[in-house]
């Protein structure tokens, strides 16, 4: 006579009391390891599973955190990686946002007992990064920066932009939509590929908000192309507001054609929008950079409360801006010959057939710096791999080229190279 499976299963209270469980609960809450307990009990009905193995089952299938989102080894070349949350903090941001965590003094002055501007140390911080501003301001994105600026001086009137700015920005947004939501009309001028400094002068009219530049940093148009410099356009008497996107305050000698705040604002724009969390190496955040009373014209309009950054991105664009260099700094100047000599070792380590050192370029990512590639080295390997690689603890995220799963170790801290050799080995065993 067959046993019924389901008369095996572990009662769900006498697996919640296992040790390890308990704690689990006081950590993750007691709904998440209910529901890995549940999904253990399933397998031993499955047949999958031993029925004395659920609460050993449901320990190994539960997070690391109560967040959900789990730490990613990024091995795939792509220094920005949208989909891997972009920019990947340094110690010292990792460490302020864990203080600020708390209680924290973000708008109280602790000498007077009086309220104090929100964030005020990392405004200061950002002011002090681009003294060629007169004023700062931090909202949550970039696209929440242009639509502050979009609503405060242009709802109701006309912004003009040239017909080859008119960028998608990711996941089927799109600039003009962007701009229209907030009740400005978007006043067209040039072709796609050339527009002059006559084409802005003749579209100026009395219901001009403002001229926008966009920097079309995610693609490259090349051949008979020109486009107008703020430079050419400071002088007709209507504010210039430029997206500069990828958020790079400072020239940088290793992305000669990525535009910088400093430079663009001594070139004559009034107000510049950025991003935090892609060149700058900082968390999500979207920064103006302008005119002192254009700032604060934006800081003090109703839509900037809703727009506001909270208390740990604040606390990490600090860090950010007064700290170490950020990974991403590292990540784009990593030596090619310390990656080829990293991955060697690791194939020395393998010692395993079909595991091979191949020469490959890296790219920035994060829609930034299209045309700049980074000479690289990458552990190459079947592509049945990825998947194995991808599931695994910590998972590991390479690309797929040709058939094979590369493995760029530009963005995996040296530290970490020998979790890649034993999550391989562990493909292989």
């Amino acid at each position: 006579m067959t046993t019924d499976a389901r008369r095996l299963v572990p009662r769900t209270d006498v697996v919640l009391n296992d040790p390890r469980l308990r704690e689990a609960a006081d950590r993750l809450g007691r709904p998440v390891v209910k529901a890995a307990v549940t999904a253990a009990q399933q397998r031993v009905r499955d047949g999958d599973l031993a029925p004395g193995e659920v609460a050993a089952a449901a320990v190994a299938a539960l997070p690391g955190t109560a967040g959900g989102l789990r730490p990613v080894l990024n091995a795939t070349g792509v220094v920005l990686h949208t989909n891997l949350g972009r920019a990947a903090l340094s110690d010292a941001a990792r460490e302020a946002v864990a203080a600020a965590s708390g209680h924290t003094d973000v708008e109280l002055d602790l000498g007077t007992g009086k309220r104090a501007r929100r964030g005020r140390g990392a405004v200061q911080a950002l002011a002090a990064t681009v003294p060629e501003a007169g004023g700062v301001h931090v909202v949550n994105n970039g696209a929440a920066a242009l639509v502050l600026a979009a609503t405060a001086l242009a709802r109701d009137k006309e912004i003009i932009v040239s017909r080859g700015e008119m960028v998608e920005i990711g996941d089927g947004f799109r600039l003009p939509d962007l701009l229209a939501s907030t009740g400005a009309r978007l006043h067209e001028v040039g072709t796609t590929n050339r527009t002059s400094r006559k084409d802005y002068e003749d579209a100026i009219n009395r219901d001009t908000g403002f001229i926008l530049k966009v920097h079309p940093s995610n693609f490259v148009i090349k051949g008979f192309t020109s486009g107008a410099a703020i430079s050419a356009l400071k002088d007709l008497s209507v504010p210039i507001v430029a997206d500069i996107g990828s958020g790079l305050l400072r020239p940088d000698p290793l992305l000669p054609d990525e535009p910088d705040a400093a430079t663009t604002l001594t070139s004559g724009a009034d107000l510049v929008t950025a991003s935090g969390d892609k060149l700058m190496g900082g968390p999500q955040a979207g920064l103006m950079l302008g005119t002192g009373p254009l700032i604060e014209k934006l800081r003090r309009h109703p839509l900037a409360r809703a727009l506001r950054v909270d208390k740990l991105t604040l606390a990490a664009l600090q860090a950010t801006l007064e700290g170490p260099e950020t990974p991403t700094w590292e990540a784009l100047r990593m030596p090619p010959e310390t990656l080829k000599h990293r991955t060697e070792r690791l194939i020395a380590m393998l010692a395993v057939e079909d595991i091979t050192l191949e020469k490959t370029e890296a790219v920035v990512g994060g829609g930034g710096a299209p045309e700049v590639a980074l000479p690289s080295w990458s552990l190459s390997l079947p592509e049945a791999y990825a998947k194995s690689l991808r599931e695994g603890t910590p998972p590991i995220v390479g690309r797929v080229e040709r058939g094979r799963l590369l493995l760029d170790l530009r963005c995996v801290p040296a530290d970490r190279d020998r979790d890649v050799v034993e999550a391989i080995q562990r493909c292989t065993s």
